[in-house]
């Protein structure tokens, strides 16, 4: 259909029972993905839509979404929302692999084909879905699979063709919030003259407010003099004074006023669940007749804690008591869920050391498999057993270890024993990786003092969802968990790490790895006892790489140190970690160059004597994670050809 032609109608393509969940499904445009290109499946249609529901404060389903029942109600007595859809379909319903996958919006954004697929696009070109190379390797269409993506976050940033759902404001509900800025890192450009608020201003007397900043996450706040910006009724913006004083980047700024405007944030898992359930179940008009048979969840960082959160609530249920996702990937999560089920919640915190420190994103349970929390004696997991529980695949790098608490999903909360293997959930680390590692990741420095870690989990990523899908579908067991462990010493404490590191000349080690607690009141910066969780890292060899997890071909035949840590660069800042990066400390070419910088690592030439046997070594690497189903065969070839590529001088 034409662009414009459909942009200008819009179908209730799903009237639905009167209750139903999703009242209806509106369709905004309609057109041809890629001008129709074909990718294996036939062409793609690609579909936008708006999906309108309701929910019930009286079902138990709805009400464990925190203030559902302080919303406005329709006349049925029920809480409308209406959420953004995107979907990307087989055009010939015949094409179709019975197949859902469900992106999570990462802060509005589509990050599936960037993380997963290698695809070369800017995040503008991935959001707005339209051309091959927001796709990259394409093998989801290749397959003939069915993906979707919808909005879930109201503030979800809308440039660039960004997602979100529209979700009632409470009337009358006002209080205390802290607002947090890092100017350069979470607040960008880095010299912005304001700084935004998450929520509007309930009474704009400066007097009722105050702005502190300091340094270091342990410096003590020092009062700030401020104004607001913006509105005068409601301000959504502060500034500093004197009139042209600006925000120092990196330090930490923390704001606290009196707010208004807060929405019951939970609607948006709701939402997800009930989306998802009705494509599945209510065979919608713009499926085109395609059948669901299994319905599959990914989600990337913030995503990921979602889905732990989705979890969490027991949002993997709907009204049927149906599962809603069969399978369910959560990548780069650590331990955390999002800041999105409480009054003033802001979803879009990631907590580190140096930023978002005291919002929460960890409260118990923390993993999969039962526990027993130390702090509260409380015994808890985040699975239901009832059989709602998806397929659980978490996949970490070695940044979640260092700065998430990921060795948590897999050892009791005091860190002293591995925990059980359940038979529904796979743990991998992808050893020697940052947080955001992806196809096109470079060494370059940014604002940290190391120069960075270039490598890419997606090779993984493509091979476990490739096991998911057989997981839940054939019932064909996936590789079996890969993460550093208590029992044979490959999961340790920082310090131990720390010590035993390389001596590498110009290296910045951190302090200490984040550690991990419930949040006791966000809007006065306290956390629980940390001594309660104990956060342990991956051990090292002897040049400082990570011993256990997956170790694609780039950590099994090294050609330097990866790190999933960093540290910044600035004046003040260079015991800080720097937000999520890492590190790569390249070898020295050879032994001369080694001794000339007192490097105590063998280089390269030391390592392998010639191109062949370099090429050789990454080819036994490769096609022993293909034979465990950790890389799939085409990527087991572009390792290898990347290998003859490559110089050793």
């Amino acid at each position: 259909m034409n662009r414009a032609v459909t942009a200008a109608l819009v179908a209730l393509l799903a009237a639905t029972p009167a209750d139903a969940r999703v009242t209806a499904f509106e369709v905004t445009a309609q057109e041809r993905f890629a001008d129709g290109q074909h990718f294996g499946a036939g062409p793609y249609l690609r579909i936008s839509g708006i999906a309108r529901g309701e929910l019930d404060p009286d079902d138990p389903r709805d009400a464990v979404i925190a203030d559902l029942a302080l919303a406005p109600r329709n006349a049925r007595g029920r809480v409308e929302y209406a959420t953004e859809v995107v979907i990307l379909r087989p055009a010939d319903p015949a094409r179709a692999d019975g197949r859902l996958l469900y992106d999570v919006t990462n802060r509005g954004r589509k990050l599936l084909f960037a993380y997963a697929y290698d695809a070369p696009a800017g995040q503008a070109e991935l959001n707005a879905l339209r051309r091959p190379a927001a796709v990259g390797l394409a093998l989801p269409l290749r397959a003939g699979t069915t993906l979707v993506w919808s909005g879930w976050d109201p503030e979800a940033p809308q440039a660039d063709d960004g997602m979100r759902i529209d979700i009632p404001v409470l009337p009358g509900v006002t209080g205390l919030v802290r607002d947090e800025f890092v100017f350069g890192t979470r607040v960008h450009p880095a010299d912005r003259p304001t700084a935004p608020l998450s929520y509007p201003v309930a009474d704009p007397d400066p007097g009722r407010a105050s702005l502190t900043v300091r340094r270091r996450r342990e410096d003590a706040p020092q009062p700030v003099a401020f104004a607001y910006a913006g509105d005068a009724v409601s301000p959504r913006a502060i500034r500093l004074l004197p009139e042209g004083r600006r925000f120092e980047p990196g330090s930490i700024y923390e704001f606290r006023y009196p707010a208004t405007g807060a929405r019951p944030l939970g609607m948006g898992f709701a939402a997800t669940r009930d989306l998802v359930s009705h494509l599945r179940h209510d065979a919608p008009a713009v499926l085109g007749g395609i059948g669901i048979r299994t319905s599959l969840a990914i989600g990337i960082s913030q995503a990921g804690r979602y889905l732990r959160h989705h979890l969490d609530l027991g949002m993997n249920a709907d009204a049927e008591g149906r599962r809603v996702f069969d399978g369910m990937l959560a990548h780069i999560a650590g331990a955390g869920r999002v800041f999105a089920n409480a009054r003033f919640g802001q979803p879009d915190r990631t907590a580190t050391w140096h930023e978002d420190f005291a919002h929460p994103e960890h409260w118990f349970p923390l993993a999969a498999a039962e526990t027993v929390d130390p702090a509260t004696g409380r015994r808890g997991a985040l699975l239901r057993g009832d059989g709602s529980d998806p397929l659980l695949m978490e996949v970490n790098s070695s940044t979640e270890y260092w700065q998430k608490g990921a060795s948590l999903i897999h050892t009791d909360p005091g860190g002293t024993m591995d925990m059980p293997a359940l038979p529904n959930v796979r743990h991998y680390l992808v050893a020697g990786t940052r947080h955001a590692g992806r196809f096109g990741a470079t060494t370059e420095r940014g604002r940290c003092h190391n120069p960075n870690n270039p490598h890419s989990a997606g090779p993984l990523l493509r091979a476990l969802l490739a096991a998911l899908e057989e997981w839940v579908e054939r019932g064909i067991a996936p590789p079996p968990s890969r993460v550093p462990r208590l029992s044979d010493g490959t999961l340790v404490p920082a310090e131990e790490v720390l010590r035993r590191f390389p001596a590498i000349p110009g290296l910045l080690l951190p302090r200490f790895a984040t550690p991990i607690a419930p949040v006791t009141d966000w809007v006065a910066g306290l956390r629980g006892a940390e001594e309660a969780w104990r956060p342990l890292v991956p051990a090292v060899d002897a040049d400082g790489n990570e011993r256990a997890g997956v170790r694609l071909p780039d950590i099994a035949v090294p050609r330097g140190t990866h790190a999933g840590w960093n540290l910044y660069a600035a004046e003040g800042l260079r015991e800080e970690p720097c937000d999520r990066e890492g590190s790569f400390l390249p070898f020295a070419a050879d032994a001369a160059a080694r001794q000339a910088a007192g490097d105590p690592r063998p280089s390269l030439a030391e390592r392998y004597p010639s191109q062949a046997a370099y090429a050789a070594a990454v080819r036994v690497a490769a096609a022993v994670l293909a034979a465990e189903r950790l890389l799939l065969p085409a990527d087991a070839e572009a390792f290898l050809a990347a290998a003859r590529d490559r110089g050793l001088r």
